[in-house]
Order: structure tokens, then sequence, then C-alpha cells
């Protein structure tokens, strides 16, 4: 795990705290950050928070989950701190705010059948109800709102990596995505690529149920004559751009390649460049959204 010394820190020492309603992503949020380098500590009582910050440097910045589940929480006790942080000491001090809807958040209680902290013997729905209410204020205050209702886990990360990579010194993350052009275009893509102009495997039997990781839909796409001078210029393209973007302070950048069905090609052409990149030592995440949601996918946690 990193840990630079605070006079390499680029600005002063940042103290993120990460709070929202239980199931919109607070767990999800603080793990990504910790990834990039962030000392994290959950659950904190508020009231430990001024003995930690007066201590001796940690040499990282801080994130600090916070919610309903700490003995002495309290909506306006947040935000003073959060006051004193940014006015009253040198630390840099933002509130990182995560809201989902009131019937995805009751979905994903259904699905996963956790209680809610704040109604153990009652319907999740009572819980989140008291538990929005005692997060009132918050929402407007925060620093940083991110509405995780149709967001998986990866695709938060991915958010935090843009918002707070830049902090870390591991170099700009590429993540690479194929997708179905039925189900639309994936957020936050920076780059998207057509590959449906490829053979598609689809139309043989034998192919169809197998998808883009497997060798013999490889051999198949491969077999395009359009293919190798295709893969080719994209390649060089994302390694013209790529350093560029890092210049620039860029921290994350996201490309999607997209064909009909989102099984064969785009996750063919997704594993080559991510494993073509990587080989040149670049920070490389592969996502494949539709072999993703027909595994079940996942959801987000607290």
């Amino acid at each position: 795990m990193p840990s630079d010394p605070v006079s390499k820190l680029k600005g002063p020492q940042k103290v993120v705290l990460v709070t929202g309603p239980s199931g919109a992503g607070r767990s999800t949020a603080i793990h990504a950050l910790e990834d990039l380098g962030f000392e994290a500590i959950d659950n904190l009582p508020l009231t430990l928070l001024p003995r930690l910050l007066s201590g001796p440097p940690l040499g990282r910045h801080l994130a600090l989950g916070v919610d309903v589940r700490n003995r002495d929480f309290n909506a306006g006790s947040l935000i003073k701190v959060i006051d004193i942080i940014s006015l009253e000491t040198e630390f840099d001090g933002s509130l990182l705010f995560l809201e989902c809807s009131t019937d995805v958040l009751a979905r994903r209680y259904s699905e996963t059948r956790r209680r809610h902290p704040l109604a153990p013997d009652e319907t999740p729905l009572d819980g989140i109800t008291r538990e929005l209410a005692l997060l009132g204020g918050l929402r407007e205050r925060a620093d940083i709102l991110i509405d995780t209702s149709e967001t998986t886990p990866h695709d938060l990360r991915a958010e935090i990596a843009k918002l707070f990579g830049s902090e870390s010194d591991q170099g700009m993350a590429v993540s690479v995505q194929s997708f179905s052009y039925k189900r639309g275009l994936p957020h936050g893509l920076d780059m998207v690529l057509d590959c449906r102009f490829l053979r598609n495997p689809h139309w043989d039997k034998t192919l169809r149920a197998l998808n883009g990781q497997d060798a013999q839909v490889g051999a198949y796409i491969k077999q395009d004559e359009n293919f190798e001078p295709f893969f080719t210029r994209i390649l060089d393209l994302v390694e013209l751009l790529l350093p560029a973007y890092r210049t620039e302070g860029k921290s994350h950048f996201t490309l999607g390649l997209g064909c009909t069905g989102g099984q064969h090609r785009s996750v063919y052409v997704t594993e080559c460049l991510a494993n073509a990149l990587a080989e040149k030592a670049w920070q490389v995440s592969i996502r494949h959204r539709e072999l993703e949601r027909r595994a079940g996918g996942a959801h987000l946690g607290q």
C-alpha cells in the first residue's frame, strides 16, 4: 500500500468524509479511495476525529467513512466538523455524499436479504426512511455528490478514480470495456469504437453460445481481413493519446468497444487491446458489461 510522505503530496493533505444512506455504496467508495493511496478509516466516532488530526502526520490523504451506525452520529455535528477542518486547519476537508433512490435501496436490501441497521426487526423501507431523515442537510452541504441508483461497484470505483486518482502517484488508470449497442453506451466513456463491421461469430452455431474470451471465437474474428489493420490502428491511436492525456493531468481514461450483442467481437477486441496496453506497462482494467449482466452482476454494498 502506498505510503508517500506528506511533503510529496500534491497540495494540502486531504480529508474526505464519505457518507450516505446504507446500501448506496459507501464501503465501495472507501475501498476505492484506499486503493488510490488514501489512509482509510471506517466508522470513526466524530469525537475522535480532532485527536486524529492533531496527531503526527499520517503521510497520506485521509478517507473517513461516517454513517448512522456511529454512536455519536449527528448531521449537524458532521457539518460542523467539516467546516472546522476546512476553515481552522491546514487540511483540505470535503464531504463526499453517495445518494440513491429509495426504491433502489429497498430493492438492494430485498435482493441481499440484509437487515437495515436502523430497522433490524422491521422492513428495510422503515430503516431507509429513518436514515434519510437523519442524513437531512448533508446532501445539500456535500462538496461531491454521486448518485449510485444506476451504478455498479465497477462504475463507482471508476468515478472515484476520476475524482481523486490524480492524488495518487500510481499513474493514469486505463479501463477498456466491451458493451452492446442494443443496451446503449456505458456511462463515463472517454472514447468509443465500433466493432460491428467485423466478422460476427453469432452466425456460426458452434460459436454462438461462446464469447470473445474463448480461443475459437478469437480465431474466427481474426480471419476477417479487416481485423489486423483495425487493431493496429486503434492501438497506435490509443498509444498516442494516453501519454497526452496523462500530461494534461487526467487520472483515468475509459475506452468502450461496442458490437451488436456485446458478447463476441467487442469482448475479443477489448481483451486484445487491454493485453497489449498492459504489456506496455499501462495500468489497465477490463470490464465486459454484457457478460457481467448474464452472470447476474453484483450489487453495491454499504
